[in-house]
């Protein structure tokens, strides 16, 4: 059996929930598309949906030129206990994933996993560097056809995840890119490439530049309150390119929390996921790749959020420099 039969044998239901994380990328949307076509071949109709919202221009871009239909959780009213749910380019416990009514019977990631969660099936490969990548393997493992929208949504997911196939890139990731190249004209991503930022996301960026702050190779900077979560781990990639940092952490004050993004060079002495684990541990949540990483600190009322900044900082600091 081929992985997306031994998913579709689990499945005992007509229509299934598809989840990505809180807050959808282009690689959580497009595989949750990929994964949503290759169902429905297979007799099975499902949903996409995410909690939060979809920050990013060229995101929402994505999902209208590629005809992609996903809802906010929230307005979903409909949903039981009994229902099935398939998360995508996520897992419980990550911090990033809302718990929904229903049961998660499957998942499918390439993020590594912090809490064992016991699924009836599971596909997740944390050395793959765009869930995208896994999605449009199965639709070449099953000789299933992939229409213009699927392709070309997937190939987007597989660019912006690896940086353009430079980073946290697998043999599958390339073998992907080149199989789905071959049947795109890439007029559409064309133009989402073409449009990435608004004129207010500039303001998260001088922000980010008037407090950055850097301390033995760690880059630290404030993007300002409230900014989009995709919009943070932008400038935190931006962070990476500035000479002596080898370590980005990027935070934003969001409503009741602090949300932050951490991006390492590639080096087995920097581990963007487990440092920012263990230097959040007992204060938030966080999780990711050896590369690139996100997390989260709520804040209570009693806190005063530069106080709680100041001792995220200490925090990294002390947890790199071990």
């Amino acid at each position: 059996m081929t992985k997306l039969d031994e998913l579709v044998s689990v499945i005992n239901v007509e229509h299934i929930y598809i989840q990505t994380h809180n807050f959808p990328d282009p690689d959580a949307i497009s595989s949750a598309f990929g994964l949503q076509n290759l169902l429905f071949f297979k007799g099975i109709k499902s949903t996409i949906c995410y909690k939060g919202k979809i920050d990013r221009y060229n995101t929402r871009k994505m999902v209208e030129l590629f005809n992609i239909e996903v809802v906010d959780v929230d307005t979903v009213n409909d949903l039981t206990e009994d229902d099935l749910i398939v998360l995508i380019d996520a897992q419980k416990g990550s911090g990033n994933t809302f718990d929904i009514v229903g049961r998660e019977i499957a998942c499918i990631d390439h993020h590594p996993t912090f809490e064992n969660v016991d699924y009836i099936w599971s596909d997740i490969r944390p050395e793959v560097g765009a869930c995208a990548s896994i999605i449009a393997s199965y639709f070449f493992e099953n000789n299933i056809p992939m229409d213009n929208d699927v392709a070309e949504s997937l190939l987007f997911g597989i660019k912006i995840d690896t940086a353009d196939l430079g980073r946290g890139v697998s043999s599958l990731d390339l073998d992907m890119f080149y199989k789905i190249f071959k049947r795109t004209d890439r007029k559409k991503i064309g133009q989402l490439e073409k449009e990435v930022l608004q004129l207010e996301d500039l303001k998260a960026f001088a922000n980010a530049i008037d407090t950055i702050k850097i301390n033995d190779n760690i880059g630290f900077a404030n993007t300002g309150d409230n900014c989009p979560e995709a919009l943070i781990a932008t400038i935190a990639d931006f962070m990476l390119e500035i000479v002596d940092v080898n370590v980005a952490v990027v935070y934003s004050i969001k409503g009741e929390g602090i949300k932050i993004s951490v991006r390492c060079i590639r080096s087995s002495e920097y581990n963007a996921g487990q440092a920012i684990l263990d230097a959040l541990k007992g204060i938030g949540t966080g999780g990711g790749h050896s590369t690139m990483a996100g997390g989260y600190v709520p804040l209570k009322k009693e806190m005063i959020p530069e106080d709680v900044v100041f001792e995220i900082q200490e925090r990294f600091t002390k947890t790199i420099k071990k």
